[in-house]
Order: C-alpha cells, then structure tokens, then sequence
C-alpha cells in the first residue's frame, strides 16, 4: 500500500495513517466490562470470607488463604511469563479480540482473590501469632508483607485501573487505537513483573512451611 501513497511532505502523514487503521475500522464485539455472573461468583466467595474471619477456625482461614493466593499466583505467572508476551507480539485488532473475551473476568478475578488472599492471610497469622516479633521465622514473614504487599499495589493500583480504561475505551463509538496501545503495554508490563514477583514468594513460602 506505500505505492499508493503519494510522495512529498504528506507521505508519511498518510503513511502512518495506513499503518494505523482508522478506528471505524475496527471491529469490536459485545461485551460487559464488568460481568454479573462474575459479580455474583465474586459476592460467594466474599460472604465465605467473611463467614470464615467471624467464625475464626483454622481450616476455613487456611483452605481460603490457600486457594485464592494459588489463583492469584497462577493468573500472575500464567498472565506475566505465557499471556504477556504473546500479547506483546499481536496485532492491534488481534490484542482488542482477547481483551474483549479476557480483560472483563479479570475486572472481578483479580480484585477478589487480591482481597480473599490478604485478609485470610492476615487472620491466620495473627491466629497462628506467626505476625508477632518472637516467631523464629518473623524475618521471613515480614518479608512476606512486603512482597505481598508491592503485588497488591501493582494488581490494584496499576494492573486494574489499565484493564478496566482499556475496556472502557474499548465500548466508545470510536475507540482509538493508540490511547488502546499505551495501555495494553502497562498492563502487559505489569503483568510480567507480577509474574516474576509471584516467583519470590515461592522461595518464602517454601521456607515458611519446611520451618
């Protein structure tokens, strides 16, 4: 198509033009940014939180705390070492077709298994009283804090905003394809740093559990 575009001054305005499809172009499909049926699975798991935290036993705080920072860590590694850079090497229409089927479950996934993870945790620490200072292993659960802590702030506070402006973006009249670029870029960035961030608790959590 660069034979068709006239040379002069304005060959590469129309140049860059051709390389970036007008949005009209685009095709983008129905979707909801954020999902019921997500909401509803999200509230369950929620009330079972609470329910587990009021009642203050061992093994619901255990099985909740368990289970939802295994979801979070096989979204980060699946999102920031398999996902990402798949993402990174698509066309922009392509990356616009997977957020429209993926991004809106991550809108509600995230943000749960984030809360669920944290506030089950914290309860089954204080009951175990593996928070306090003369536990042998503190060091390692402060350290625990910390990463756990730095991912919480990237999920919620960088990965979930630019998921959910892209999907915005994405049910305007007239999406522009840049505005989707940039901010598919932080969340792919993100992701991948999550990913290898969730590696470092491994090492912590295994050398919490050996003792």
């Amino acid at each position: 198509m660069a034979e068709v575009v006239g040379g002069g001054t304005g060959g590469a305005g129309a140049a860059r033009a051709v390389a970036a499809p007008p949005s009209e172009a685009l095709r983008i499909p129905e979707f909801e940014i954020v999902p019921r049926v997500g909401l509803v699975i999200a509230g369950v798991v929620v009330a079972l939180l609470i329910a587990a935290i009021a009642v203050d036993a061992l093994w619901p705080l255990m099985f909740l705390h368990v289970v939802a920072g295994a979801s979070w860590t096989v979204v980060d590694l699946f999102f920031g070492l398999v996902i990402g850079p798949i993402m990174g090497r698509l066309s922009i229409p392509a990356r616009m077709e997977l957020a429209t089927k993926l991004m809106p479950k991550m809108v509600v996934l995230m943000p749960t298994v984030v809360t669920v993870t944290l506030a089950a945790g914290w309860q089954l620490s204080t009951k175990l009283h593996t928070n306090l200072s003369f536990y042998p292993l503190h060091g390692w659960v402060v350290a625990s804090f910390i990463v756990v802590g730095v991912m919480s702030v990237l999920a919620l506070g960088l990965l979930e905003p630019a998921n959910i402006a892209v999907l915005v973006e994405l049910r305007k009249r007239r999406p522009n394809p840049a505005v989707i670029e940039h901010l598919m870029k932080r969340f792919i960035y993100c992701s991948v740093i999550l990913g290898l961030m969730q590696l470092a608790t491994f090492v912590i959590m295994t050398k919490l559990a050996a003792g």
